[in-house]
């Protein structure tokens, strides 16, 4: 019971009723702690901390003895950064509460508030607290269960790297060092002098001298599973949100779909701790939660994903297959009659020997939420003004002694979503400096410190540091793509009215999201003058099958017409 992490109830006038629910769901999972007031909360929740108690959540009704309900959530923070927050507020002033509390949701001074249940099986109560649960169980708490067990000795960079991408994929897993109990099962399973690291997959699987590639190829099938001679209808390439918002509505609408990525599902999005205005989702949603959703969905309608190969060609059919486009990866080559080009966008590299030499011992390009952890009470710096850079720096604020966000604007107003520089605003640990890069940094075997050049004095500042996350903007991975079809000047893939002239058929260009090579389209970050947002990336997505539909009807009258 003792090591069970705590959710703390904070009532007033309603504090039995508010017991009482929270106990007949959660009392088994959970240890439920309560206090009367504001200040003997905050005297608990000292204690917890002081105990090493994990506290999961805090919830709060809206009115309390000695005084509200958000301002004692306000402070949580200060005593505890990882908790959920929760107000609860009765239905009789809720109406009234309503403004206030829109406002303080905004200010981040709570992650959600609810309306107290009026009656027995008040789900749409609980669905509230069991999404703000399951994020904390993600993003804080260590598995209590493990789906996937990998065993290496410590800084082991290629272990991180696996650890990540289960983390990405929302697999649970254990790292176990090779001197671990349970690690010996695992090893022996492996045989003498197994390469590390080992990884015991969720299917029994072992994998030796583990590469996050091998890792992603055994969770969903290996490329060389797919059976000779089979043609897809789509064939996407990559599985961020556009590619997985194709692959879903093709496959729902009983097209042979398969999808291709060569890291983990979900692309960037899905290493985001946190997507706010995503529609839908009022309280918000993790990249991971988003793209393991959006896989089970796609495969119930029978799309086949397979992970851990990069696309390295895609070619037009030879001439006895003319209806049929190849692409290849390493050691294999898929057939389809429609390419959905999804591959997205990868974070800029800093070009800066010192760091570069340390990605995965403090260095990390992308998120990486599964670090998260490794950097409590740290000082760590975030690098990009995106929503990435923003999300990245809130969720890293929770663990972290001090996250400093480096920016080449004079602010983030200008490239980041006005929500995220409010929140990031009322972070009392996130600091910004602005006009700056990063110019220098090194370490002995691992990050210890960096130098700041600022652009507008011309000054530079050595600085100690245990984290560099790097979200530098975007570049398409487009070089393994055919001359044929055509890119900008900034390498992104050229659809529809914005292809060459010379590239168009009769006069007229390609479909609105078609490329230079026809039934081949792109979607998503990769095109040329899409908005680099998760939203229209998924709308992107689905709105590509219309022009799917067409060509596959065009290839059967050109079938029907050679047959007369």
């Amino acid at each position: 019971m003792d090591d069970l992490p705590v959710i703390l109830l904070v009532g007033g006038r309603h504090a039995d009723d508010i017991e009482a629910e929270f106990r007949a769901r959660y009392d088994r999972d959970y240890r439920i702690e309560c206090a009367a007031s504001a200040a003997a909360a905050l005297d608990v929740l000292r204690d917890l901390v002081a105990g090493g108690v994990p506290v999961a959540m805090v919830a709060a009704e809206y009115r309390l003895p000695d005084g509200g309900g958000v301002e004692l959530l306000h402070q949580v923070p200060a005593v505890v950064a990882t908790a959920r927050r929760v107000a609860l507020v009765p239905t009789s002033e809720y109406v009234e509460a309503l403004d206030g509390l829109r406002a303080a949701a905004l200010r981040r001074d709570m992650d959600t508030f609810v309306a107290l249940p009026r009656g027995a099986r008040d789900e749409e109560f609980h669905i509230a607290l069991v999404e703000l649960l399951s994020e904390w169980g993600w993003s804080v708490s260590r598995p209590t269960v493990s789906a996937t067990d990998v065993v290496a000795a410590d800084g082991d960079r290629q272990a991180a790297a696996v650890h990540d991408l289960l983390e990405r994929l929302g697999i649970p897993n254990r790292r176990l060092g090779p001197g671990d109990d349970d690690a010996r099962a695992v090893l022996e399973e492996a045989g003498p002098g197994a390469e590390l690291p080992v990884v015991r997959a969720y299917n029994g699987r072992i994998l030796t001298g583990a590469t996050p590639a091998a890792v992603a190829e055994a969770m969903y099938g290996g490329f060389d599973s797919i059976p000779d001679g089979s043609i897809a209808d789509v064939l996407v390439v990559g599985a961020g949100p556009a590619g997985l918002a194709a692959a879903v509505y093709a496959a729902s609408e009983g097209l042979a779909t398969i999808v291709l990525e060569r890291d983990a599902i979900g692309g960037q999005a899905g290493s985001s701790s946190m997507i706010r205005n995503y529609l839908g989702f009022p309280r918000g949603i993790s990249g991971m939660r988003l793209a393991q959703r959006s896989r089970v969905q796609a495969g119930r309608f029978g799309a086949r994903f397979y992970t851990g190969r990069a696309a390295i060609r895609v070619t037009p059919g030879p001439a006895d297959e003319p209806e049929h486009h190849h692409v290849h990866v390493d050691g294999a080559r898929l057939c389809a009659r429609t390419v959905v080009l999804a591959t997205g966008v990868a974070y800029r590299r800093l070009g800066v020997a010192g760091i570069d030499a340390l990605v995965g011992a403090g260095v990390y390009y992308g998120a990486a939420t599964s670090m998260a952890r490794e950097m409590a009470d740290r000082d760590v710096y975030v690098v990009g003004g995106g929503n990435s850079a923003g999300q990245a720096a809130v969720h890293l604020a929770k663990f972290a002694g001090s996250v400093t966000m480096v920016v080449r604007r004079a602010g983030l107003a200008e490239s980041m979503s006005d929500y995220l520089v409010r929140e990031i605003a009322a972070t009392p640990n996130i600091s910004v400096m602005t006009r700056t890069v990063v110019a220098d940094g090194g370490g002995e075997g691992r990050l210890q410190w960096l130098r700041f050049d600022d652009l507008g004095a011309g000054t530079s500042v050595l600085r100690l540091a245990d984290g560099l996350f790097c979200l530098l903007g975007a570049e398409p991975d487009c070089a393994w793509l055919p001359g044929e079809l055509a890119l900008d000047e900034r390498g992104f893939v050229l659809t529809g009215r914005d292809t060459p002239r010379e590239s168009w058929t009769g006069g007229r260009p390609p479909a609105s999201l078609e490329t230079t090579m026809r039934g081949v389209f792109a979607v998503g970050d990769v095109r040329a003058g899409s908005m680099k947002r998760v939203a229209s990336a998924s709308g992107e997505g689905a709105s590509v099958l219309p022009l799917v539909h067409a060509h596959l009807a065009w290839l059967r009258e050109q079938e029907y017409g050679a047959t007369v």
